[in-house]
């Protein structure tokens, strides 16, 4: 009886071929593949900078097995788009990273490094590449406007990239991320480090999250201490990302 039903299960499991299911307990267990499942699909996109002067040492760095650091696309300044990881696949660009509670972005995201030095402005032939890169992503994966982010907003302290020159704000406006345009009223009311945790930055190190929210938000600014302007933002940025969710 047993036999018939796995039988029965493999011919309706064609397409799957009845493989093996690859093993990672050594318990004891009974196999039989279903074919009941899909790709697990990223959630997030973090966007870096190589730090290069150009993507030919990045393309180095990203490809030799002794770094051990990765990421899915690679950007050039000519806008030529690299394509390094399966989508699928988890590759090694975040490393030790939290965002709203998530503590392995690596294994929810797609990893895109920039060819940009992180002192200089972004080139327009790889912003127009980014652009329609994240535009293909969204759509297939359904990724919320608010969870593209940058790799200093989910590694505060320990990353500043994609640097103060990244325009945000022109990725906002195309669905990418949630800015506020209207500088908000002056708050001293709200505390500071409640709105960067409701945000979602981790706030173990409270000077490196405000340094990340303002090299992303206010990148004018590099003190860190947060203003009630800035207060008033986090509460708008808040507020916005609710809505677009």
């Amino acid at each position: 009886m047993f036999l018939n039903v796995f039988l029965w299960i493999c011919l309706i499991a064609v397409l799957a071929g009845c493989a093996p299911l690859p093993r990672y307990t050594n318990l004891p267990v009974s196999e039989i593949p279903s074919p009941n499942f899909n790709a697990r699909r990223p959630n997030f996109v973090i966007i870096h900078h190589t730090s290069n002067d150009s993507a030919a040492p990045a393309l180095r760095t990203l490809t030799d097995p002794l770094k051990e650091v990765s990421s899915h696309y690679l950007i050039a300044r000519d806008g030529k788009i690299i394509y390094l990881v399966d989508e699928m696949a988890r590759a090694w660009h975040a490393g030790d990273s939290y965002w709203g509670g998530n503590r392995d972005l690596n294994s929810s995201s797609i990893g895109i490094e920039l060819d940009n030095n992180g002192d200089e402005p972004f080139a327009e032939p790889m912003m127009q590449s980014l652009l329609a890169l994240l535009a293909d992503l969204k759509a297939r994966y359904k990724i919320p406007a608010a969870n593209f982010l940058g790799h200093g907003d989910v590694a505060p302290g320990r990353k500043t990239d994609p640097s103060r020159w990244f325009p945000w704000k022109r990725l906002a406006d195309a669905g990418y991320g949630v800015w506020c345009d209207a500088p908000p009223a002056p708050s001293a009311e709200t505390d500071g480090a409640l709105l960067l945790a409701a945000f979602g930055y981790d706030i173990s190190s409270l000077d490196a999250a405000i340094a990340a929210f303002k090299r992303h938000f206010v990148p004018e600014d590099a003190t860190r201490s947060l203003t009630g302007r800035d207060r008033a933002l986090l509460s708008c940025l808040i507020t916005g990302r609710l809505q677009r969710d």
